[in-house]
């Protein structure tokens, strides 16, 4: 396992979307982040710049109740899972977990210990701290594809 942390402050929201949008420019297909923090973190909003930044112009909500919503673009879908209601893994079984780790997607989990073990280990882990002003988030590649998409982010 791969694990190089590059730890970037972000001081508003905007930044952070704009952080989100910037991770998407090197962001291919066959991809699983994971977007851990505690309640009001950023998660969503996070992965709402990412998705912004592949060109996404609609509302994108926190899957909370759905446990997860689906962007179609042209040739690859970004499914987003927020796994906190989550209340056994086993859920997600049903859910048809498996098929949505394919050729042409990129999973973003918000939450993802909940649904362990039965998600893969990701690409990319994505760590929110709050602080008293903003935020500090850790991004570390947990695989090589992982590791190039962050040394290119942060170049």
């Amino acid at each position: 396992m791969i694990e190089n942390c590059w730890n970037i402050l972000v001081a508003t929201e905007q930044e952070q979307l704009k952080l989100g949008a910037a991770l998407a420019k090197f962001v291919l297909p066959r991809l699983v982040i994971y977007l851990t923090g505690d309640l009001g973190a950023g998660k969503t909003t996070l992965s709402r710049g990412i998705l912004t930044g592949f060109g996404y112009q609609g509302k994108v909500k926190s899957p909370t109740y759905t446990l997860v919503e689906p962007y179609e673009f042209e040739t690859f879908i970004i499914y987003h899972f927020d796994l906190y209601r989550l209340v056994d893994p086993e859920e997600l079984e049903l859910l048809g977990i498996r098929d949505y780790f394919h050729d042409t997607s990129i999973v973003l989990i918000e939450w993802p210990t909940k649904g362990q073990p039965l998600l893969p280990e990701p690409d990319i882990r994505i760590d929110i701290k709050m602080l008293t002003q903003g935020r500090q988030l850790c991004l570390t590649a947990h695989s090589l594809k992982g590791q190039q998409i962050l040394q290119q982010l942060c170049a």
